[in-house]
């Protein structure tokens, strides 16, 4: 039987999503209460992607196989009375054995979270410190630029070599928190997207928001396919997974 199940993470004391021979990991933790669950046999859990560590999920997804049909409810709860309390399991349902988290999700949603305003020691894991002002304006304008379709290999791991690295932005926006004016929400909506590619894209639209670059110089950056062209990569601590679509 197959199960899909929705989960969130603080990726904050995490080496990333993906199983690794040392450090904690989401994708870790969860096999390790999957496999006490099914009787000290091992399940592998397959999610829509990986992140990075330091980076969080409200709504991850993931399929996983148990040989014998299990009780929802109860399964959900025993995921959760022995889970870490930094991953907590939101959702499962029952889906057809040929369903694929990976590849049947249609589109991810990525937001990045800044503070503009003074240092804030209680969020510093959770949204990027840059403690300065940004020309909001410029960086909305610029983010226009990354919409549509796209070879963004000037975006991506300078050593990520792959076949394919052309993607779609389908939908971005720059979000002003109204309660604190010096919080901001950068939104990515895309098909898929490659590795350090939206923490490449921050850095850039930083540069331009603090004006050493124009905001015209994305189309450049994006014609170069050349990782150097564009800016550093921004700190994983702002950056959340908030959705996928099927």
């Amino acid at each position: 039987m197959r199960y899909f199940m929705t989960f969130s993470y603080d990726g904050s004391d995490f080496r990333g999503y993906q199983k690794q021979p040392k450090g904690r990991t989401v994708q870790g933790e969860i096999e390790s209460v999957l496999k006490k669950i099914n009787g000290d046999k091992a399940v592998k859990i397959t999610a829509t992607g990986r992140t990075d560590a330091g980076v969080h999920a409200l709504n991850q997804k993931a399929h996983f196989d148990f040989e014998e049909k299990m009780d929802i409810e109860k399964l959900l709860h025993s995921m959760n009375s022995m889970l870490p309390e930094d991953i907590y399991i939101k959702h499962i349902e029952e889906v057809s054995d040929n369903f694929h988290a990976r590849f049947d999700a249609m589109g991810k949603e990525y937001i990045y979270q800044i503070n503009m305003g003074e240092y804030n020691p209680l969020e510093r894991k959770y949204v990027y410190q840059h403690n300065k002002k940004l020309d909001v304006v410029e960086m909305q304008r610029a983010m226009k630029y990354l919409e549509g379709t796209h070879n963004f290999r000037a975006f991506t791991k300078v050593d990520e070599e792959k076949d394919d690295y052309v993607r779609t932005l389908s939908q971005t926006n720059l979000l002003r928190d109204l309660k604190d004016v010096n919080k901001i929400t950068l939104v990515f909506i895309g098909t898929g997207f490659l590795r350090y590619m939206v923490r490449n894209m921050v850095g850039t639209l930083i540069e331009i928001g603090e004006g050493k670059r124009r905001s015209e110089e994305i189309i450049d950056i994006l014609k170069s396919e050349d990782r150097t062209q564009a800016g550093k990569t921004a700190n994983p601590e702002g950056l959340y997974l908030r959705n996928v679509f099927y």
